[in-house]
This record gives C-alpha cells, structure tokens and sequence, in this order.
C-alpha cells in the first residue's frame, strides 16, 4: 500500500520558529509535581472554558430547578412546570430514587420514565455538530422492575441505541454522540420495545460543538490504498472510546467539552520498549491546528514513547486494540504532541491503523514548526471480520539512535453511522416506529360495531313488547370505517407530566 505523505499537506501549515522543550520527565511512576501540575493547567483552563450557544443540560425526572452535577454543571429539571417545556408525551413518569448513592451526581437520583413513545425537543440556535449525551443508572423504585427497561432511542432520525436496557451493574453509563444538526430543533424520541416494556434516562446533554471539532475530510483506509472520506461531519457518530495514551483519566472537570478521557493500559497489545512521558511544559496551540476543544492539554502533556539509549534503533512497535462491530465505519483520531525530543528534526516514525501503513516518516514538527505542538490525524476504516480495530507507532526507515523513535499522545474511536442511518443493528427508526403498536384501532372498531348491534336489539325488542307495528328504519355500522374516523391517541403529542 502507498503510504500517505504527510509532506503534501505541509505547505497549509504555519511555520513557527523551534523551540527547546522544558520541564521533561521521564519516569515510569506520575511525581508530585506532575499531578500539581495538572491542577495549576486545570485552573488555568477555567479562563479558557469554551462557552456553547446551544447548552441544555437537562435532570430528568426532577422537579428542581438547578441540579449541580459533581463537575459544577447546573442542570435543569424536566419537571420544573406542570408541563416540561423540552418533554412531549402521553403521561410520561418522573421517579425518584428511594435510597440514592450519595456517590453518585444528583442527577442519577431522578429518571424520567416512558411506557408510550415520547420525545424531547430542544430548540437550536447554532447549526452545526451537536454533542448529544445520555446518562443512565438504575434508581430503586417500587414502581419499575428494571428488568422491564428495553427500549430504543433516536436523535433527528438516527437511530443511536435499540433494544437498550439501560443497565451497567452498579455505575452510571453515558452514551455520547456528535449529531450534524441543520433544522431548527434537535428531537430525541424514547419508544418501547413492546408494550410490556419501558424506556428511561436520568440526564440529558444537547450541546453546540466547537466548529473545528469535526473536519469534513479524512482519510479512508481500504485495504491497501488510502483515499479521502468526504462527507464526515454529516455522518451520525458515537463515542466509543477516548483514551489519554500514557497519562492519567481525564475528567470532564479538566476537559473544556466536559469529556472523559480513561487510561491507556487495558488497550495495550504490544508495548515492550516503551515507556511513558510528561511535562509540566505549556502546550504550544496554533491557530489552524489542534485546539483545546478538539483535545485538552492533559491528554497533550503526557505520552506513550519508543526510545533508543543505544546506537541500534528498536524494531518495535507500540499496538493498542480496540472492540468493534462489523458493519459499521470507523472514525479513528490519533492525537501526537512532541513533549519527548531535545530539539526538532529528530524525531521520525511510521503510522499503522488496522495493520496498514497509513503515515511513513511522520515528523511532527515539519508540520507543526516546534516542539510540543499538538496535531491530530483522522482516518476512517471499515470494521473487519476480528472485531478488533488496531492502533500502532514504530520507528521508522529514518529514526535516529539516542533519540524518540515514536510517539502517540491520544486516540479517539468513533462509530459511524450504516446506511440505515443506524448505529445500533440492522434497523432504522423508521421501522422502528412502524413496528410499535399504534393502538387497538381494530378492536375498537369491532366493540362500536357491537355495542350498535345491541341497541338496536333493544330497540327492536322493546317496540314489539309496546306493539309498535313499524319497525325503526336502521341500517348496520359499515366496517370500512377508516382510521382517522376514530380518536386516537398521538404518539408524540405534548401530554401530561406526572411524578411518583
């Protein structure tokens, strides 16, 4: 396969003046010093924080009117008025937890529960990509086996999860997804999967995503030929792994989009010569490049390296492996930031996603201009037969002895959506929603008929016992009787809110 050259797309970078790394560590345990320095990047990022147009923060189930989250977040509840100003729905339920873990948030005490398909609609100001967060965590009700939770949920037409019970054993599960939104509102449906069932969630987030967060254009590995992927960020996408490579978990306290970001250990595959990196040096943003949106210094700070003490440069290779679907495309983002080299120049290496070759002799800073300057590159590949997606840094035909021969900051994975507009299965929502009972219109119409039958009997009857000699003219019910004849309930018509 022809690698990609990364020196094509040099010429549209700034080129800034070099510059000495500072405060470099290198040990295998985090110091004192390091973690210190995390809090003073995290108080200084406060000045920082990105502020978003669209911002609904959303306590389902509450009846508060600011819930403050463990990360200083205020949420509102659904249930502030008697009718939600976001929820539509037909009786829809708020549930409180009866004996809440004072560990968790406070958003995790209340759920808001549909046993009809209902939806929450939220008004857009700012067109463009939308984060999209679901919280989940089973309450203590003695109203709702939590067993009987299967459901399906969608976001303007895509369909995020189906068949989704809701439940991780103790610990809440957030289910996060960067919608391309261009109408005026984002609408999230919650339906059932049958009638017997119910579907619930505690929190949600709908957020106007920084403009650099998503580029159109990435490169499409196929096999052996890498080409671009246009079209990226009018695809549905879902978070599934975000991963600070070498360093500590991230919270979303320290991340300017409230992510988080976990440790890189349970994904390593093949780490032998590697070790760890980290400075409490400032990382150097540029304008154009890689921003503290699209990734934060705590995850730019800290690495995972291949590095020679000798003249024989190692012929080894870093490999991260992540779970994937078949069926679906995937987003993979690889953060680099070159906090490791003494000086420019020095450092070259090879890229590998899913085994193939996919960048030879990066160097960073040809593209960057300097050291500890961020860059991340995305790429878009099919999710293969093994159910295991692959990540790799080597050292390269051009690598120097004594010197970082590799390096990898953060990875991020993320599902796209099929060509069902799903993301879950081999389902859209539009068969979703054809699929759910729309109500005993049959029966309806076969009890109207009879109960029409019987009073005409009785009509009958009682002129023959008053010796009425002319019958009543009647005429039976027709059975063709359409649909909309009848009264029906709106599946997503605004009902009432109720609490328990």
């Amino acid at each position: 396969m022809e690698p990609f050259n990364l020196q094509l797309s040099a010429s549209s970078s700034t080129s800034l003046r070099s510059s000495l790394m500072e405060n470099l560590y290198r040990n295998r345990c985090f110091s004192l010093l390091f973690v210190l320095s995390l809090h003073i990047l995290a108080v200084s990022s406060l000045y920082h924080r990105f502020s978003p147009i669209d911002n609904y923060l959303i306590d389902c189930g509450s009846s508060d009117k600011v819930t403050v989250d463990v990360n200083n977040r205020r949420f509102t509840g659904d249930s502030v008025k008697s009718d939600s100003l976001f929820l539509c729905g037909t009786r829809t339920i708020s549930i409180r937890d009866s004996n809440p873990d004072p560990s968790l948030s406070p958003i995790y005490h209340t759920a808001r529960v549909f046993t009809k398909p209902s939806k929450y609609e939220f008004e857009i100001r700012d067109k463009g990509t939308h984060a999209v967060r679901f919280h989940f965590h089973h309450l203590n009700s003695s109203n709702y086996d939590a067993g009987d939770a299967l459901f399906h949920v969608s976001v303007n037409g895509f369909l995020v999860l189906s068949n989704f019970t809701g439940y991780d054993s103790e610990n809440p599960r957030i289910k996060e997804y960067l919608i391309w939104v261009d109408a005026e509102k984002v609408v999230i449906r919650f339906i059932p999967s049958t009638r017997s069932k119910f579907a619930f969630v505690n929190a949600i987030e709908v957020i106007s995503a920084p403009k650099d967060l998503i580029a159109d254009t990435a490169l499409f590995v196929n096999g052996d030929s890498v080409e671009n992927f246009d079209g990226l960020t009018k695809q549905a996408l879902e978070v599934m792994y975000r991963v600070n490579v070498g360093g500590p978990k991230v919270t979303p306290f320290n991340d300017s989009l409230w992510r988080t970001w976990i440790p890189d250990e349970e994904f390593l595959k093949f780490s032998e010569g590697s070790s760890r990196v980290y400075t409490s040096g400032r990382i150097r943003y540029q304008e154009g490049g890689a921003s503290r949106e699209v990734c934060p210094d705590n995850v730019y700070n800290s690495a995972r390296v291949i590095s020679s003490s000798t003249a024989t440069v190692l012929n080894y290779n870093i490999t991260w492996g992540f779970d994937v679907v078949e069926g679906h495309k995937y987003l993979v983002r690889m953060h680099f930031c070159d906090i490791a080299s003494i000086a420019i120049g020095l450092l070259y290496f090879n890229v590998y996603v899913d085994g193939h070759l996919v960048y030879a002799d990066l160097d960073l800073s040809y593209i960057t201009g300097g050291l500890s300057s961020p860059f991340y590159a995305d790429f878009v590949v099919n999710g293969g037969n093994s159910g295991v997606l692959t990540v790799s840094v080597g050292p390269s035909n051009n690598s120097f002895p004594h010197a970082v021969d590799a390096i990898l900051n953060g990875v991020e994975i993320m599902k796209l959506n099929n060509t069902m507009g799903s993301l879950d299965g081999e389902v859209s929502m539009e068969q979703v929603l054809k699929n759910w009972p729309r109500g005993n219109v049959g029966v309806l119409v076969a009890l109207f008929a009879s109960v029409c039958l019987l009073l005409a009997a009785s009509v009958l009857v009682h002129r023959r016992k008053v010796g009425v000699k002319n019958s009543v003219a009647w005429s039976p019910l027709p059975m063709d009787i359409k649909k909309g004849d009848l009264k029906s309930n709106n599946q997503f018509s605004c009902g009432k809110v109720e609490s328990s």
